[in-house]
């Protein structure tokens, strides 16, 4: 069996580590034109559904070297207004050592592509079925063909967009600043540890987690995070500088462009803490983005191809879910296919557990999101 998959984040090489440990012919297609081009998102959170996927896919060398890289284990869940003053302090103790419960996004792609047959700068614009084979069509008019295709292209995914044209992606009308800074002194101590939750009485939420490498070759930084409605950050998505660089979105062409983030998110917070407000000014760098969820769609009639994440099931970053989600796919998928099934019947059982779970884990995260921002209800205009 030849297995394409159009995407090469997180599920897709998940997928492609544990199709090929078991023998399989699978190539990945990416849209990026190298490894380290985007960079975006920082820490990825890992919960105990994505680290038993993860077990279940990678070979063992490629697992230890997911684990050995990611972030020390740190069991803090703290809530707190926006002057600092505490509102919920949590201990989850009992993390083993060979527990993966957090990543730097960059160093864990890194991992995943060992030993993976990835073709870098391929943008896929289509497929079509043929009798015995899929053919999938990239926009340099070349093509490769495969008896399944996955897609795992992201939230804006070709794949999808021709497979169940009629699956919706709502933009719930909140924005996510994405940065990071050294961990050093002037961070106050509470931000130091596990995952941390600071929200004022105006729709505004940041988050805060330090990720502190087992390997040492890597800084350590603190990831910090910024939730705010639309009309308050002026920029549509991508990545911006901070210092009152502008925004410039590497997504779209022409690209968009908005010099005032900094001059808004000083407005912003200018009732917070002045140790937090020092936190954001010192971040380098900052990515936003707008937050989606997909909405819910029926089944459709399964056949050689299927999707996979954010492709299908696209949702908002609270509860640090959506990859968790998209390696639970991917061991699901992998499980299927290599059970001895047709791969209409393999599809067909995965599509049956994938859907519901997808769909349930986002309705989960958006209540807490509701929960998270209560001034600010997750409701906006689809797309």
């Amino acid at each position: 069996m030849k297995v394409l998959i159009a995407g090469g984040g997180v599920g897709g090489l998940t997928l492609a580590q544990a199709l090929t440990q078991a023998g399989m012919d699978v190539t990945v297609h990416e849209n990026d034109p190298t490894p380290t081009t985007r960079n975006q998102g920082f820490r990825i959170h890992i919960d105990a559904n994505g680290d038993n996927a993860l077990r279940t896919c990678l070979p063992p060398p490629v697992f230890e070297l997911v684990r050995r890289t990611s972030g020390t284990n740190d069991n803090v869940l703290g809530a707190y207004t926006h002057r600092l003053e505490e509102v919920l302090v949590q201990h989850f103790p009992g993390l083993t050592d060979d527990v993966i419960t957090n990543v730097d996004r960059n160093t864990f792609r890194r991992a995943l592509l060992t030993n993976m047959k990835v073709h870098f700068g391929q943008t896929a614009v289509g497929y079509e079925v043929l009798p015995d084979r899929v053919r999938l069509h990239f926009a340099d008019g070349t093509a490769d063909e495969g008896d399944l295709l996955v897609g795992a292209d992201g939230i804006g995914s070709v794949i999808r967009k021709q497979l169940v044209p009629h699956a919706t992606v709502r933009d719930l009308g909140l924005r996510c600043l994405y940065g990071r800074t050294p961990i050093t002194d002037t961070i106050p101590e509470v931000l130091r540890h596990g995952f941390n939750w600071i929200s004022d009485n105006n729709g505004l939420g940041a988050g805060f987690a330090p990720v502190r490498f087992r390997s040492g070759e890597t800084p350590n930084y603190l990831m910090v995070t910024l939730l705010a409605p639309k009309e308050h950050l002026d920029h549509t998505h991508g990545s911006a500088r901070a210092h009152h660089q502008p925004i410039t979105d590497p997504s779209h062409d022409p690209r968009t462009t908005s010099p005032n983030l900094t001059a808004n998110l000083e407005l912003l917070t200018e009732e917070w803490h002045p140790a937090l407000r020092r936190v954001f000014a010192d971040v380098d760098e900052f990515f936003p983005i707008t937050l989606h969820a997909g909405q819910r769609v029926d089944a459709w009639k399964p056949g050689p191809v299927t999707l996979l994440g954010d492709a299908i099931h696209a949702m908002p970053p609270a509860g640090g879910v959506g990859a968790n989600t998209a390696l639970q796919d991917a061991a699901t998928l992998a499980g299927e296919l290599l059970s001895g099934k047709s791969i209409t019947d393999a599809v067909t059982a995965y599509e049956k557990t994938m859907l519901p779970r997808g769909f349930t884990t986002i309705d989960s995260s958006l209540q807490l999101l509701n929960q998270m921002l209560p001034k600010q209800p997750a409701t906006g205009a689809v797309r």
